[in-house]
């Protein structure tokens, strides 16, 4: 089963998302045959890599509330993260352009370390409150997930897998993705939002399920004979 998760780093329900669907993989049988891949998304491509304002303040500005209702709706984020075992902290989080920490989270998914630099890349963000714009930052978080500092260098210093990151976000146009975490399973099903564990729980069922239901082939042919194997829409002959 494979499973393609938009999400962005600054997205604090992707984080929640992330971890309820992560609780209800804990609970499914066939967790080990689930295959995982993030794709990119900038909830605001257009934020600035050096912040100039409070969480608080740019929430405010983005949706045209006072700070203190920010700062409200913040704290209850912020427990609903708890209810998952994650901590926020909103007053000192650094908000911030994530376009390069997209490149190098695509990087480290050629290296298999897809899923190791997204947990880092959120955590940094949510609980360490570091600059994740910032290139050294950048550096640190990927070689401690064990990729090679001088290549994420040399990565961040050009234009390298801004390209793939530009390939998710007009992906997730075509299919509809209107904000994200979104979540969709072999192709088939979306969930949109951090949806509680037993959502995602019935959604792993139900896939499995019919993947489970589709034909088998049974080898019926006399011994010494060609075999025909098919999968999807081609067919091989055994010689």
């Amino acid at each position: 089963m494979k499973i393609e998760i938009w999400s962005d780093f600054v997205c604090p329900f992707c984080y929640i998302g992330k971890r309820r669907l992560e609780l209800a993989l804990n609970e499914f049988a066939h967790r080990e045959q689930v295959q995982i891949e993030y794709r990119s998304y900038e909830l605001d491509p257009e934020a600035v890599a050096n912040p100039n304002q409070s969480v608080h303040e740019y929430l405010a500005n983005r949706k045209g509330m006072s700070v203190e209702k920010a700062r409200e709706q913040n704290a209850n984020v912020a427990k609903q993260a708890e209810t998952v075992g994650l901590t926020y902290n909103f007053d000192t989080m650094q908000h911030t352009n994530t376009f390069d920490a997209h490149r190098v989270a695509k990087y480290a998914a050629t290296k298999n370390l897809g899923k190791e630099i997204t947990e880092k890349l959120l955590q940094a963000y949510f609980t360490d409150s570091e600059l994740i714009s910032d290139h050294d930052t950048l550096k640190r978080l990927a070689t401690d997930v064990g990729l090679d500092g001088e290549e994420v260098e040399d990565l961040l210093e050009t234009n390298r897998f801004a390209k793939r990151v530009r390939e998710d976000e007009d992906l997730a146009t075509q299919i509809g993705v209107g904000g994200v975490p979104f979540f969709v399973f072999n192709e088939k099903y979306a969930i949109s939002g951090a949806q509680p564990k037993e959502v995602f729980q019935e959604v792993l069922e139900k896939v499995w399920e019919e993947e489970s239901k589709k034909p088998m082939l049974k080898n019926l042919n006399p011994e010494g004979s060609k075999t025909s194997y098919c999968t999807g829409d081609d067919c091989e002959v055994d010689e």
